[in-house]
């Protein structure tokens, strides 16, 4: 079966920094892109950063400069780093697990952690 298992969030002051982790296992890492997704209270969940196989990545505007996702395939472990938070970063953080459609684990809707709370306050 396929797991990911996300950790990191916690309560952290504005223009603080802090790494979430999401450890995957069950599927073949190295090749299947990956992302970090966010929902806030009342809102929808929406995408914050994602990176491929290759290592290309990609940021929700909100995020460029201050957020950076990046991923250790020896660890079969997703990172996002977040400097500069701010009140309105604060969200449940969810990583996703996208295999392609050559990709054996390949399914329509992916794979999701359980997330991982990030408040952001003083």
């Amino acid at each position: 079966q396929v797991h990911l298992v996300e950790s990191g969030g916690d309560l952290v002051q504005p223009g603080g920094s802090l790494i979430l982790s999401c450890e995957v296992s069950g599927l073949i890492f190295s090749i299947t892109p990956m992302g970090w997704y966010r929902q806030a209270a009342g809102k929808e969940r929406e995408l914050v950063a994602m990176i491929a196989n290759s290592g290309r990545t990609r940021y929700a505007d909100f995020v460029k400069g201050r957020f950076t996702i990046s991923r250790d395939n020896a660890k079969n472990t997703a990172y996002l780093r977040m400097n500069s938070v701010k009140p309105e970063d604060t969200a449940i953080y969810y990583c996703k697990a996208t295999p392609s459609t050559s990709d054996p684990y390949y399914t329509a809707d992916g794979y999701w952690g359980q997330g991982t709370q990030v408040t952001v306050s003083s």
